[in-house]
């Protein structure tokens, strides 16, 4: 398997290969390159619909000559646990850094703080403790937190030190998918509000309406499907390795 960084024609096969709606996975096939090297040039490079080979291949070469320009880091400093290679758990967070942009979060620090977050096996840290990793400033770590908490993506507790700590477990997503939920309601009562003030038989209001109506029926499906797999998740963790989770007896329908 040919290792290195991508040369401009594989960059360029990569665009071909997307133009045609080929899977990352069938395109790293083609170049013998792994899946995970794919996803993280496209997701790094603007995304599917977005990507551009020589645009990538420029974006590139700058980044690696900021690198080379940057200070050398301490090859004895911050080891990795259980035997991890530090230069791929380095790019693995730059790849899912890009991935929760292109999934929401246009921030880039909110999402280099969630993707921090998410790959240190305790997962929390202290604000101290994100600045040190991620070598920005409190203030930048602070404006993050505010926005991750407030979209219920990261939670704050306290510690045995009287430190706060900012938290991502099993049940964050679940606690933001309900935030989005309760938003969207929102959404579908206002427009139900205007279908009232527009009339219900005019063009405006029959658009509204159908907004409505789409929206809360996505709405209800994607909670609805929330739930259960928390339910699931939840069982399958207390159950012991390998074992398959019971069903609840609420879940079980009447025959």
């Amino acid at each position: 398997m040919p290792g290195g960084r991508l040369t401009q024609q594989e960059r360029q096969q990569i665009a071909l290969g997307l133009a045609d709606g080929l899977a990352y996975a069938e395109i790293a096939r083609g170049l013998d390159r792994p899946t995970s090297t794919i996803t993280r040039e496209v997701m790094r490079n603007g995304g599917p619909t977005a990507y551009r080979a020589d645009l990538a291949h420029r974006a590139t070469e700058r980044r690696t000559h900021q690198r080379r320009q940057a200070a050398p880091r301490d090859p004895k400093a911050s080891p990795q646990p259980y035997g991890r290679d530090a230069e791929a758990v380095r790019e693995y967070e730059e790849t899912f850094t890009d991935v929760l942009m292109q999934t929401g979060l246009s921030n880039k620090m909110m999402a280099r703080v969630l993707g921090c977050l998410y790959t240190t096996d305790a997962g929390s840290l202290t604000a101290s403790e994100l600045v040190e990793r991620l070598q920005v400033s409190p203030a930048s770590i602070s404006k993050s937190i505010a926005f991750l908490e407030g979209q219920g993506l990261v939670r704050r507790e306290r510690d045995e030190r009287r430190r706060e700590r900012y938290i991502v477990d099993d049940d964050v997503w679940y606690q933001s998918m309900m935030a989005s939920a309760r938003s969207t309601a929102q959404l579908v009562e206002t427009a139900r509000e205007g279908v009232g003030v527009l009339g219900h038989d005019t063009p405006a209001g029959v658009r509204l309406e159908n907004i409505a109506r789409f929206l809360d029926f996505v709405n209800e499906s994607i909670t609805r499907a929330a739930e259960q797999a928390r339910d699931v998740l939840y069982a399958t963790s207390e159950a012991t390795p390998g074992a398959t989770a019971e069903p609840r007896s609420d879940d079980v329908q009447p025959s």
